[in-house]
């Protein structure tokens, strides 16, 4: 068994989940208003849905890959109208007196609202389908353990960097007053208001 493979795991789904995008300003902005248990939440949702994805590549799922990508409107329409409807939700948002003191939602609905955004980028299996390719990782016969050692390096390195986003978070939310929160809130929310127009936007290119 190569080991190496989770390492590499690792490194890709870090490299994956790093970019700065609509995820990671609602896992900012929960872990602010919050708490660092709701960005925490916030970023597990992320990287289970990676996980799951680079289980569909991993494991050569043809079919579950045909569906996503065959029905990629529909999801991009989806998941770009929840995020213009979050967008509102947050902008509107009232910031809490101290930070991390406010009460949205259940933690088990910031991991499942991740969960479902994520899911959104079909294009993710994409990548990890050439990726994997080009390691001579896919779906094989017997014992061999590569695609799993893959998928749970991958699940451990986008973990990895939301724990990494989360904590330092948490160290600068910690000397915000009500102001900075309120102004966290509005651009944030414009931010994934806009990301949400913009998943909308690649239905028509």
């Amino acid at each position: 068994m190569d080991w190496s493979v989770l390492v590499a795991g690792i490194i890709l789904g870090f490299c994956i989940a790093a970019p700065i995008g609509p995820i990671a300003i609602l896992c900012i902005r929960r872990t602010l208003a919050c708490g660092w248990r709701s960005g925490l939440a916030t970023g597990l949702g992320a990287a289970t849905a990676d996980g799951i994805y680079a289980g569909v590549a991993a494991f050569g799922l043809t079919v579950i890959t045909g569906l996503l990508t065959g029905h990629i409107v529909l999801v991009r329409a989806a998941g770009g109208a929840f995020l213009m409807y979050l967008g509102v939700r947050t902008f509107l948002s009232a910031p809490p007196d101290n930070p991390g003191t406010a009460e949205e939602g259940t933690l088990l609905q910031d991991y499942g609202t991740t969960v479902f955004l994520t899911f959104t980028n079909p294009m993710t299996i994409i990548y990890f389908v050439g990726v994997f390719a080009a390691l001579g990782i896919g779906a094989v016969p017997g014992g061999d353990g590569s695609a799993v050692l893959m998928v749970l390096g991958v699940i451990a390195g986008s973990l990895a960097w939301w724990v990494l986003l989360v904590g330092g978070t948490s160290v600068l939310g910690s000397r915000c007053n009500r102001r900075v929160l309120g102004l966290v809130n509005r651009i944030a929310g414009i931010l994934i208001f806009l990301f949400g127009i913009a998943l909308f936007a690649m239905i028509f290119v």
